[in-house]
């Protein structure tokens, strides 16, 4: 066509535009490296957060207080009563329980017996109303069983109910229990959020004292928030 010039740009450019496209095809694997571990960071808090619900043991025919104590009926009209493990993984190994004397009295829904935690001393709600009659000498001499056996050998006391019927029938168990557990599990998402790393060992399952992980300092806060016993809540 007249007045029409044609230029081969690959001709008179050729050598810039291979550098260009060479520089973006090594691009590629560096980007793709790069990515990699952002993907692998994602899958893996996918995977935490699903865990999580496998993590904290929930016995059957067990009964549960909402502050994470549990009820166990007995023979002679009798309730063993223990923490349960959420409670026992939230704030670590204890250093002491301090439980109630033979004879003393308990109440639902109010303060029941103490943990001491490192410095810090957090108040637990008895799930059933009455008389202490027995305590485990166990845990007051090994409070660590708390940790490896809540529902076993570190039970707390032995309670004689006023009446035993309407005291469970105000617990948790079978699938409200899995329900209530449920709930508790996605505050405890909300709460861990972008501090997921820290409450994980080398990508394993969470560390103990889940609590202490989130928050090093007000971590007994977020404690009494769980079990219950801060201002304003139960009890």
């Amino acid at each position: 066509m007249e007045g029409f010039t044609y230029v081969d740009l690959f001709a008179t450019k050729g050598p810039e535009y291979l550098l260009v496209i060479g520089f973006l095809l090594m691009l590629i694997p560096f980007w793709r490296m790069l990515r990699a571990p952002a993907e692998a960071g994602l899958r893996r808090v996918r995977e935490a957060m699903t865990s999580l619900a496998d993590w904290f043991f929930l016995p059957e025919g067990v009964y549960y207080h909402q502050g994470h104590s549990w009820a166990l009926p007995q023979e002679g009209n009798l309730v063993k009563v223990g923490i349960d493990d959420f409670a026992q993984k939230l704030v670590g190994k204890p250093r002491e329980v301090y439980i109630p004397t033979v004879g003393s009295k308990v109440e639902q829904g109010e303060v029941g017996w103490k943990l001491g935690v490192d410095s810090k001393t957090i108040e637990m709600l008895s799930p059933v109303s009455g008389e202490v009659v027995a305590i485990n000498k166990r845990a007051l001499e090994d409070p660590e069983v708390l940790t490896r056996d809540p529902y076993g050998e570190g039970w707390l006391m032995m309670v004689k109910p006023h009446n035993i019927k309407a005291n469970i029938k105000n617990l948790l168990s079978g699938r409200l229990a899995s329900a209530w557990m449920e709930a508790t599990l996605d505050r405890l998402r909300e709460r861990m959020g972008g501090e997921l790393g820290l409450v994980y060992q080398d990508g394993g399952l969470p560390v103990s004292g889940l609590a202490k992980a989130l928050s090093p300092e007000e971590w007994d806060k977020i404690a009494r928030e769980f079990l219950l016993t801060e201002e304003g809540g139960e009890g």
